[in-house]
């Protein structure tokens, strides 16, 4: 197969990025306003529930299906084998989470919700996602949820009109991202052969993917604990409803920083399978240098603007947003620079224990810290026991990874970025205090602060930011006399 452009896939994931980014601006004031903070932590809390089944339900498949294929994109009958043998094993334990979770929500105070809600694992029996993404065709991808999410939008402006909604709520949640993991089927049959029953041994696959099964797990406890410890402790729905949406937002923010990684996987487990090692820690510098120049004013900005987006985007009642939301906001950096090392790195490279290691290391450390801080700050307290932790992971993957890849040079990638965000925040910060709460001044204040940022860039001759705006005018110039 012809490699695929990264910087196409990038723009591809980029351009679903963005819808995901501004699904919650357009459906957020409504639903906020609609079911209000009770209605909201209520399916935060069943959602983070369910989270935990399909959790089991995907045992790490996905993460193993997308490296093995992206080894052996060149052979249909090589990724034909992959497929089926991850597939049928993902059928089974999808399966078997699905009927243990039927059966939870039969003995739940809140049947109906956690019956609706079980759709998520339904959408994992049918995903394929990772097949696509092993093979870096990430146009299917980006269609087919463009697609679905504009639907999904309808359907909440539509449907969901008052705090008796909230199972109608849930199914959209939940039936959209079904249909979406359903509809890639269609196209399987140009990628895949049948194979022979002598080729068919899933469970041969069980010992590598529970592997990558533990730090799937771990990751999930950010938010998944995060929010079923808020909800034991405080027996508070209204701090699980703050938290969601402040997490809703700065983790929408991230998967602009996160959007390269995904793209970035199976490109560097195609060159650890060649060997190319030179290739593989070129990419990996400019992977740190990416997420410093995109994470740095995504981070200070979201802290800088808060204040005055917080009033106007959730209604009232949503006042401690506004600190959840400047805490968070570091886990756009902290995961950034984890994603890099551990997901592009660390996975391709066959060394998931270590990378479990670390992400095991940042869940204890997660979990602790939320059963001190939790009872003494509420939402706020796992907001910080939820940055420390991956802030934890960070400095402790750098530290492994040393002799190949320089945490001194990982720092220097960012030095350009931190000068221009330091003054953007500044320009942000003042004028945020300036002007009041509003749509129209949020907007001043971003477009000022996003202006400040590149032009110091600008100034101090950045060779990354030149030279993508010189590719960029480059070929929007030679389109230009094309089409003349």
């Amino acid at each position: 197969m012809a490699r695929k452009s990264i910087k196409k896939n990038y723009l591809f994931n980029l351009s679903y990025q963005i819808l995901l980014l501004i699904t919650p601006l357009i459906t957020t004031p409504y639903v906020s306003r609609a079911l209000g903070a009770d209605g909201i932590g209520t399916v935060s809390y069943a959602g983070s529930m369910v989270t935990y089944f399909t959790l089991f339900a995907t045992l790490g498949i996905t993460i193993y299906g997308q490296r093995e294929i992206s080894y052996v994109q060149d052979s249909a009958d090589k990724r034909s084998k992959v497929f089926w043998n991850t597939k049928i094993l993902g059928f089974f334990t999808s399966g078997c989470a699905f009927l243990i979770y039927v059966i939870f929500s039969l003995f739940n105070d809140n049947t109906p919700l956690y019956l609706v809600l079980a759709f998520n694992i339904l959408a994992v029996f049918v995903d394929v996602t990772w097949f696509f993404q092993g093979l870096e065709e990430f146009g299917k991808i980006v269609i087919r949820n463009t697609i679905i999410r504009i639907i999904s939008i309808l359907y909440i402006f539509i449907f969901v009109k008052t705090k008796d909604d909230i199972l109608v709520y849930a199914f959209g949640l939940a039936v959209f991202v079904f249909l979406s993991n359903l509809s890639l089927w269609a196209y399987l049959p140009k990628y895949i052969t049948k194979i022979s029953k002598k080729d068919i041994h899933p469970f041969r696959l069980l010992p590598t993917v529970i592997t990558l099964f533990v730090p799937t797990i771990a990751i999930q406890v950010y938010t998944v604990l995060d929010k079923t410890m808020i909800g034991v402790i405080t027996q508070s729905s209204f701090e699980n409803g703050y938290y969601e949406q402040a997490l809703k937002i700065s983790r929408t923010i991230l998967t602009l920083v996160t959007a390269l990684g995904t793209v970035m996987i199976p490109r560097i487990g195609y060159y650890f399978e060649l060997g190319d090692t030179d290739e593989i820690r070129r990419l990996m510098y400019r992977g740190y240098r990416f997420v410093w120049f995109l994470g740095v004013p995504l981070c200070l900005g979201l802290i800088s603007v808060s204040s005055n987006l917080v009033p106007w985007f959730f209604g009232p009642n949503y006042d401690k947003v506004v600190i959840l939301l400047k805490i968070l906001a570091l886990l756009i950096l902290a995961i950034g620079i984890n994603n890099v090392t551990g997901m592009q790195y660390l996975i391709p490279s066959k060394r998931q224990n270590i990378f479990t290691f670390t992400v095991v290391f940042g869940a204890c450390v997660n979990f602790v810290l939320n059963s001190i801080f939790i009872s003494l700050w509420q939402s706020i307290g796992a907001a910080i026991a939820s940055v420390v932790a991956e802030m934890s992971i960070a400095v402790i993957q750098l530290i492994i990874v040393r002799k190949e890849l320089s945490p001194l040079r990982v720092i220097k990638e960012g030095v350009h970025y931190y000068i221009a965000g330091l003054i953007m925040f500044g320009v942000a910060y003042m004028l945020g205090n300036a002007l009041s709460p509003s749509i129209l001044h949020t907007s001043i204040i971003v477009i000022a602060g996003a202006v400040t940022y590149f032009a110091v860039l600008f100034i101090i001759k950045d060779q990354f930011f030149i030279s993508n705006i010189k590719n960029i005018a480059s070929k929007v110039i030679s389109r230009g006399r094309h089409e003349v």
